[in-house]
């Protein structure tokens, strides 16, 4: 598996974290990690159900805030590169919402440059995995915002390393109305964004008929369950989205 040419299309940038590093940047802000952060990893719950969700928003919620500055944003990308280059990976599309680490840096552009000038740069390694970028708005936040977001991806569009590669749209799907957020999808297309929206994670069909209709996918993140509904399925085939699946998950 290892000698295996890959690309890496699903990653976000808090999930990347070495366990170590989020351990270590808690100790350096003087900030406590829940017990299954510490000592008790990996952490066991079912994250198909309420209360398994609840859990792990609550662990991600608390590694992302051990992130309070340009130098630990730049880290965290240098070691997510080299860590998929020692897996195989040659590409690799980090995920991330300039929102979460705006208030450290001076605000959601230079987040993001943060993050596209240390994909740049550690792209050039050749035993890291060359890094691009997908923005990412959240469900839970007002879809204006998405909108920003859009425009400041759009900015930095391309299509090598160190560029903005996508638009996304993650976070717990049972919030927002995914049609609320289509004029930000259709900014970031006609930048040339690939859309990359999550679908199909924590609802069934439905909601990715929706995503379908409001984003123009050109891939989802998840998207599995929409097997629930062959109709939607036939949908997603005819389409040639294509889908986000780890098989080991």
């Amino acid at each position: 598996m290892t000698t295996l040419p890959k690309a890496h299309l699903h990653l976000h940038f808090t999930g990347s974290m070495r366990v170590g590093t989020v351990r270590e940047l808690a100790d350096e802000h003087g900030l406590r990690l829940p017990a299954s952060l510490r000592g008790d990893y990996p952490p066991r719950f079912a994250a198909a159900d309420e209360r398994g969700w609840f859990r792990f928003q609550r662990l991600y919620d608390a590694a992302r805030a051990c992130v309070r500055g340009e130098a630990d944003m730049r880290r965290i990308v240098r070691e997510a590169a080299l860590d998929d280059g020692a897996e195989g990976s040659r590409w690799l599309e980090i995920q991330v919402d300039p929102t979460s680490y705006a208030p450290f840096v001076g605000g959601i552009t230079p987040a993001l440059e943060i993050v596209l000038d240390e994909a740049a740069a550690v792209s050039a390694l050749p035993e890291a995995a060359s890094v691009a970028v997908v923005v990412a708005a959240s469900r839970m936040r007002h879809p204006l915002e998405a909108r920003t977001l859009a425009r400041l991806a759009a900015r930095h569009a391309g299509e090598g390393a160190g560029t903005v590669v996508g638009f996304g749209l993650s976070n717990d799907e049972r919030r927002g109305d995914t049609a609320e957020f289509g004029t930000a999808f259709r900014i970031a297309h006609r930048a040339g964004l690939a859309s990359v929206p999550h679908a199909g994670e924590l609802l069934g069909a439905p909601a990715v008929a929706a995503t379908l209709d409001a984003t123009a996918p050109d891939r989802l993140g998840h998207g599995v369950r929409s097997v629930e509904d062959p109709r939607v399925l036939e949908r997603v085939v005819g389409a040639g989205v294509a889908l986000e699946v780890c098989p080991g998950s």
